[in-house]
Order: structure tokens, then C-alpha cells, then sequence
């Protein structure tokens, strides 16, 4: 049998070699095992399972259920490819065992992949995937087919997208938002997110432009991932047709990156920054503040000045995860972009943070630029520009306003 290892959020294979439908089952079932004798206190014998827009997504996301139904679980499974913190409050919100998103996230086209969600609506812990994994191949596969399953109402195909969005309106000051004529431009790299905006922002006097929002296993060429290399089309789009700002989500729709009205990027530091400026002064809000080792050292200045209690982990949102379950957390972030407030869900939500951001630009009436020019003026400047050369010492010029210049490569070191 093939070994199937979970990593820092997910198992992840190469489509029709090891993502294979016999390897997809052999998941679910030890996973199933898992629930039934491990069930979370409080919670009911349901799950629920998503899928993004990847190859055979949505067949692996229905032999999915088909296999927890199988082994009695009541199982809502999504009608169309969905964002991944939608199926996690969708778990939360059903008070099920847990949750199952297929989807390889930002990874190349040929690959697809597993989430597990638990369930307080964020991703496992690596005890809970180590304990699947363990029970792999322990009991044969037992399952039912889809359409037994909707007959006899084990499985329920349902759109989780509406529940979700009304909760993340009620999160922000959505009255302000609908009435600020912003031009809002998504850029959804051609993943789940498409059309998120139009849906939300629907009745409002926001205008919303989404930019490769076309179902593209292929990913237009490009790995789903919010990162300015993979901003090009859009950017020149933006060069000529300016917005107030596009925001990017990556391709399960969890991440957030982000570029000016005129397609300059914006670093994801940038935009953490932003929104923890634009929380504590604009909602006079409170809390611990949680970062990745790999973040902005901004966030330490500004959580100095606010008086907020900083808190730094490892690399892996699993890790803020576990200090979001703890409490009192205003905002959990990583430098890949992902974001999270407890107040809402131990969990990244691209879609969530995007709506935040545009509450931000609503409430001060101003462009990211001058908010950005704002906080520099009050913390100093801070540049973030990953070298893909250390090697070699290969080191960029510095801003002449800088007063120093720190070079890191991804793990930060």
C-alpha cells in the first residue's frame, strides 16, 4: 500500500499516481474509524466534506462521503468547488466530529490533496492526523453509494457558501462597506474564491471586478499561490482599469496577498500590519496577538505601542491554531498570508480577511497606500523582499529611508 504521510496541513499526492481513489477511501475510512472512537464532546456523528476546483475534485469529495455515510455518519457534502473556512464553519456551525476539504491548496495543477478539519472548525492537530494515519488499512472500506445516501438521508448536498457569508458580514461593519462605492478588484488565481465577492457584495454600492475567475484545472499556467509572481495579468489589467485595491485569495480560498489599485503588490507583512492597526484604532479592539516566526518584526513595535501581548510560533498555522483555541486572541497570522481572528474560527479565512480590509478602507475613506504611509510615519518603514539567492549573497539595495535591511530566506533564517 502506498504510505500516506500528512504534513503541516494536509496530505498532498500527485493526481492518478498517489491521489488515487483507492488511497482517497483508505483516508476516509481510517478517518472514519477515528471519529467513531474518538468522538469531540458535545459534538453530533456528522461531517461535513468540500472540494475546490482541482481534477476530479469533486469525485474524490463524493467517494469521500459515500465512505463516512458508510460508516454512519450523517454527511453534508458541498454542491459546488467551495472555500475551505466554509467547510470549517460549516463544521463548527453543525456541531459535527469534524470535516474533510480536498484540495491541494496552492500546489501545482497535477497535485490534490486532504484537509481534515476538527471539530472547533480549524485544521487537525498533527496528534489527530498521526492517529489516522496509524489506523490506516485497519478496517476494511466500508461505504454507500451516493445516491443510497441522499435517498436515505445520510447524505445531504448542500451550498455552504450562503451560511458563511452571513457570518462574515456580521463580523464587519457591513453597512458602512455597502454604502462606500469602493472598486473592489479579486483576483481569485483562478480557484474557489471567484465570485465569493459578487455574492457578498451583491445590493451594495461597491463595484467588483474578479480577475481569473474561470474554472481552469491548469490554473491559467501558474500554482495558485497569492505571491507577485503569479500577479501578472492582473497587474497589467489594473495598470490600466484602476481600482481601490485587489485582494488575491489562493486557491482553496483560506490565504490572502493583495496589490494596490494599480497592481503594485502588496506584501502580505503589509497587510497583517494593516489589519492589526485598523482593529485595535478603528474598533478599539483587544487581545493577544499571535504571529509566526517569519513575520514582519513590525507587528512587535506596533503590539509594544498598543500594549497587546505578542506571542510567536513556530512555522504552520497549526501552531497559531493552538494558541487561538486557548483564547482571548485578536488576530493570528503567518507570512504566507495566512490570517485569523478567534472571534470567528481557529482557522485562515481568505474571504473573511478580504471583507476586513475592505471594512478598513470603508472606515478611514482612505487608499491602502496613504494607510500604509500613515503606519510608516508612526512605526517606521519595514520592507520585506524574499532573496532567492543566499547562496551567493545576493543581497537587494535598500530603501534609503531604511535604517536597516534584513534579508532572510523562507524558513527565516
Amino acid at each position: 500500500m502506498t504510505p500516506i504521510k500528512f504534513g503541516t496541513d494536509g496530505w498532498r499526492a500527485v493526481i492518478a499516481e498517489d491521489f488515487t481513489f483507492r488511497n482517497v477511501e483508505r483516508v476516509a475510512q481510517a478517518l472514519a474509524d477515528f471519529w467513531n472512537a474518538n468522538p469531540a464532546p458535545d459534538t453530533q456523528k456528522r461531517a461535513v466534506v468540500g472540494y475546490d476546483r482541482r481534477f476530479l475534485s469533486d469525485q474524490f469529495a463524493a467517494r469521500t462521503a459515500e465512505v463516512l455515510a458508510g460508516n454512519g455518519f450523517q454527511v453534508t457534502l458541498t454542491d459546488r468547488p467551495t472555500p475551505t473556512p466554509a467547510v470549517s464553519f460549516a463544521v463548527k456551525a453543525q456541531q459535527a466530529v469534524g470535516g474533510v476539504m480536498i484540495t491541494a491548496s496552492h500546489n501545482p495543477p497535477r497535485f490534490n490533496g486532504v484537509k481534515i478539519k476538527a471539530h472547533f472548525g480549524g485544521s487537525a492537530d498533527a496528534p489527530l492526523c498521526s492517529a489516522v494515519e496509524a489506523l490506516l488499512d485497519q478496517q476494511s472500506v466500508k461505504s454507500i453509494s451516493l445516491s443510497d445516501g441522499r435517498a436515505s438521508k445520510r447524505i445531504f448536498v448542500k451550498d455552504l457558501c450562503p451560511a458563511h457569508f452571513r457570518a462574515v458580514k456580521q463580523k464587519v461593519d457591513f453597512a458602512l462597506i455597502a454604502k462606500s462605492k469602493i472598486r473592489f478588484a479579486h483576483d481569485a488565481l483562478f480557484g474557489v474564491g471567484a465570485g465569493c465577492f459578487e455574492e457578498l457584495l451583491a445590493g451594495t454600492t461597491c463595484r467588483v471586478t474578479t480577475l481569473n475567475s474561470r474554472h481552469d484545472p491548469f490554473f491559467g499556467g501558474i500554482n495558485p499561490e497569492p505571491i507577485d509572481k503569479n500577479y501578472g495579468r492582473s497587474s497589467a489589467y489594473l495598470k490600466k482599469h484602476p481600482h481601490d485595491i485587489c485582494l488575491v485569495t489562493d486557491g482553496d480560498a483560506d490565504r490572502v496577498g493583495g496589490m494596490d489599485g494599480r497592481g503594485n503588490p502588496l506584501t502580505t507583512h503589509k497587510i497583517i500590519c494593516l489589519m492589526l492597526r485598523h482593529l485595535v484604532k478603528n474598533r478599539d479592539a483587544k487581545g493577544r496577538v499571535i504571529k509566526a516566526l517569519t513575520t514582519t518584526s513590525m507587528v512587535d513595535k506596533m503590539c509594544a505601542a498598543y500594549g497587546l501581548p505578542l506571542v510567536e510560533t513556530g512555522v504552520g498555522f497549526k501552531y497559531i491554531c493552538a494558541e487561538m483555541l486557548k483564547g482571548d486572541v485578536l488576530l493570528g497570522f503567518e507570512e504566507s498570508g495566512g490570517i485569523g481572528l478567534s472571534r470567528h474560527l481557529p482557522e485562515r479565512d481568505g474571504i473573511f480577511i478580504n471583507l476586513l480590509m475592505l471594512d478598513l478602507l470603508a472606515a478611514t475613506g482612505k487608499t491602502c497606500t496613504e494607510l500604509i504611509r500613515e503606519m510608516w510615519k508612526e512605526f517606521g518603514e519595514f520592507h520585506y523582499f524574499p532573496s532567492t539567492s543566499l547562496g551567493n549573497r545576493a543581497v537587494p539595495p535598500a530603501p534609503a529611508s531604511c535604517s536597516f535591511w534584513v534579508v532572510c530566506d523562507a524558513s527565516g533564517s
